[in-house]
């Protein structure tokens, strides 16, 4: 849908289209220009962009009840947080972000709720959301709150100046000490809901240090060298040592009380994106994989 402006004394963009749009919300309007699905003049602007006249105006069609996420007071574990940018502990079995099926109780839910401003970059579903982590995978997880910060983050991922390190319970006990396992991660082709490694996939690649052997189990830490979808719980299983608790990945038994996948997000280094200081964060190891570290050693 395209406006035409017709001169007016200057009014913010917002203001225009809740005058406009009267049955919207002004926070629906803000949300659907903060998404980039209203524009002016072709480009992407801030609720706050003064119009004066002349400007064209175009509204992406969408689905409204899609964009109506809703912030909510969900239980959220900060670790840091400023003016750019905020760091949270993820709990297990904590959607990241709102889905066709999942549109509640997500951490952005969370997070809007928490600091109602979070960058607009990827959209009013993942405002915020630089990097992602599994539903049943714990841990660090950084967002960014302006679009400064968001495309700082997501190029220092992409360029690998961040570097996340994780922890997790393997099945079977792993012949080295060390290694790093590669394999190009793809779509599996006959389960389009699972990650497979495949010749037309994108590289990947995962160091892998033993931290403690059991008698049928391996505790070991794992670092991101690129960030697949499921890529530790990918190449883990490729090697014949699939995570605990990974009912997607393999299907060896769990016997311990865990609800999902062992793998914890336990350290991000990155720079920070306006004071170029560089900073460390760490998540403490979740009680359901301490007390499983606890059970395998006796």
């Amino acid at each position: 849908m395209k406006i035409f402006v017709e001169e007016i004394s200057p009014r913010r963009l917002d203001i225009y289209i809740n005058e406009k749009f009267s049955e919207w919300s002004r926070s629906h309007v803000q949300k659907l220009i903060s998404g980039g699905l209203i524009t002016v003049n072709g480009e992407q602007v801030k609720a706050s962009f003064k119009l004066t006249g002349g400007e064209e105006i175009f509204i992406a069609e969408v689905d409204a009840t899609d964009l109506e996420y809703l912030p909510e007071n969900l239980p959220l574990n900060i670790l840091y947080e400023d003016a750019d940018l905020i760091v949270v502990n993820k709990a297990r079995g904590m959607t990241v972000h709102p889905a066709d099926t999942v549109k509640r109780g997500t951490l952005v839910n969370a997070l809007l709720y928490h600091c109602k401003d979070l960058s607009g970059i990827n959209g009013v579903k993942r405002p915020g959301i630089v990097h992602r982590l599994d539903k049943d995978t714990s841990g660090v997880m950084v967002v960014a709150k302006t679009d400064a910060a968001h495309l700082s983050l997501a190029e220092q991922i992409k360029n690998k100046t961040a570097t996340r390190t994780y922890l997790a319970i393997v099945h079977g006990v792993l012949a080295d000490n060390a290694g790093i396992i590669t394999g190009a991660i793809g779509r599996d082709k006959s389960d389009r809901k699972k990650m497979a490694i495949v010749p037309d996939g994108k590289p990947a690649i995962t160091e892998f240090k033993v931290l403690r052997v059991f008698e049928s189990f391996t505790y070991v830490e794992c670092k991101l060298q690129t960030g697949r979808t499921h890529q530790i719980r990918v190449h883990m299983a490729a090697i014949g040592h699939p995570l605990l608790g990974d009912t997607k990945y393999t299907a060896r038994k769990n016997p311990f009380d865990i609800s999902g996948q062992a793998l914890h997000s336990h350290t991000l280094k990155l720079i920070h994106p306006i004071t170029g200081k560089l900073m460390t964060f760490t998540a403490p190891l979740p009680d359901d994989m301490k007390n499983i570290l606890e059970i395998l050693s006796f």
